[in-house]
């Protein structure tokens, strides 16, 4: 059952990982026909989901950490702009805004400075 010095198989940390995974994976299934999806829970928890998201966005734009934190802020901001911008001309398209955005950021940072 264990390893060399003493350590759990990897078998056996398989198991455990795939026993944990479905036993939550069952566990929703149960619980997903008693959940109304109008009620205040579930918006809820959507509303905390989108808080989320927009708070590491917020966080990319504002205060970066790998390469990003290379270009400067107006850099950024400008690609953030161009993303929302293609994002609503292009009939809500999360594809093309995403990539416009990208493209514009790194054109930015590479050209205009």
């Amino acid at each position: 059952m264990s390893g060399a010095g003493g350590d759990p198989s990897p078998w056996v940390i398989l198991a455990l990982c795939v026993a944990g995974t479905y036993l939550w994976r069952g566990l929703g299934v149960a619980l997903s026909g008693r959940i109304d999806p109008y009620g205040a829970v579930f918006r809820w928890v959507g509303c905390v989901a989108y808080a989320m998201l927009a708070g590491l966005i917020s966080r990319m734009i504002v205060s970066p950490v790998g390469p990003l934190a290379q270009t400067g802020l107006a850099d950024r901001l400008a690609g953030c702009a161009v993303a929302v911008a293609l994002f609503f001309l292009l009939r809500r398209n999360l594809v093309v805004g995403v990539a416009g955005g990208v493209t514009a950021t790194m054109l930015l940072a590479t050209y205009a400075r």
